[in-house]
């Protein structure tokens, strides 16, 4: 696999090509940027960002997480020791997930989101931007929640966090798509240079194949699962054995093979009796879906697999959390 092949594997969108072309070409020494609210155990929704930021690892980028406190706080996610509290563990479960220590730059959003140049920088950002521009920037992350102040004020900081930090490129899920485009838009009436986004998918709930997998609602995977909660989890996800015709729904058991399993791991095995067919064999991730939806692979025994892969991926951090917790 080339480089850029890497760095845009399994991406719902490249903002733009030719950019991230242009970055594939000579990767050393350049930087890209996640950011997260530290507001609770990660899941596989923070998950699917970490495996691309593994992928710009491996094609030599370095990695910046950024742990942001003060967008946490102005969301209302508690005090500033608490969220501070929670971005330590949450950098402890990235690195025990797999981000490499060595090319990974943990920030807190605090560092330098209170001086003076950056709050200049914003309100400059302030009076540049429409108030309808900054909400539909943030309503999809917002989600229904009645519009305050610090939301409009939100993305603004992101886009100035992509200068901040001094990257690259910027990543996250479709749902930061609005945000980085504001960031494009916006930033080069300030001087600074526009830079180029990897967008990556948003997982459907696993009960339903509807909307996207959520902490807050439905039916969510994360670190702290035991392996007997992830069983059961997987064991009950929606799992159709055929397409939707209508495209409405997805597959969240073909989706977490294709996000998250087929990316850390070179062979995938589905252990099945010898009376049923004996065991499967996949190295890739389009083979296993189709033998899926030709009723070669039951679902049954695709799940089975899932959740035994899955808690591979997860079982360090959660042990990492349990050392937390007991410290």
């Amino acid at each position: 696999m080339d480089t850029y092949e890497l760095l845009t594997r399994n991406a719902a969108e490249v903002v733009t090509e030719e950019e991230v072309e242009a970055l594939a070409d000579d990767p050393d020494g350049k930087r890209a940027y996640v950011g997260y609210e530290p507001s609770g155990v990660l899941h596989l929704g923070h998950l699917l960002t970490a495996n691309k930021l593994i992928d710009l690892q491996d094609a030599g980028l370095e990695v910046v997480v950024l742990l942001a406190d003060v967008h946490a706080y102005l969301n209302g996610k508690g005090s500033f020791e608490e969220i501070r509290d929670t971005a330590e563990q949450m950098k402890e479960q990235f690195l025990a997930y797999g981000l490499d220590d060595d090319q990974t730059e943990f920030v807190l959003g605090s560092d330098y989101q209170l001086d003076d140049d950056y709050e200049l920088d914003l309100h400059e950002l302030e009076l540049a931007t429409s108030l309808n521009r900054a909400q539909r920037a943030m309503a999809e992350i917002q989600g229904g929640e009645t519009a305050k102040v610090s939301h409009v004020v939100y993305p603004l900081m992101q886009a100035l966090d992509i200068e901040y930090l001094d990257v690259d490129v910027a990543v996250g899920g479709m749902d930061q798509r609005k945000v980085h485009m504001l960031a494009r838009e916006e930033l080069p009436s300030l001087g600074y240079e526009k830079r180029p986004a990897i967008h990556t998918p948003i997982v459907g709930d696993l009960g339903t194949g509807e909307g996207k997998m959520s902490s807050s609602e439905g039916i969510t995977i994360s670190m702290e699962d035991s392996t007997e909660d992830l069983e059961e989890k997987v064991n009950s996800a929606f799992c159709p054995p055929t397409r939707d015709p209508e495209g409405d729904l997805v597959n969240p058991v073909l989706e977490l093979f294709q996000y998250h399993v087929f990316p850390r791991f070179e062979e995938v095995v589905v252990e099945r009796p010898d009376e049923y067919g004996g065991n499967l064999e996949y190295d890739d991730y389009e083979a296993l879906a189709a033998d899926l939806e030709a009723g070669e692979l039951h679902p049954a025994d695709a799940k089975g697999a899932l959740a035994d892969y899955l808690d591979e991926l997860i079982a360090p951090g959660r042990q990492r959390l349990r050392e937390l917790r007991s410290e």
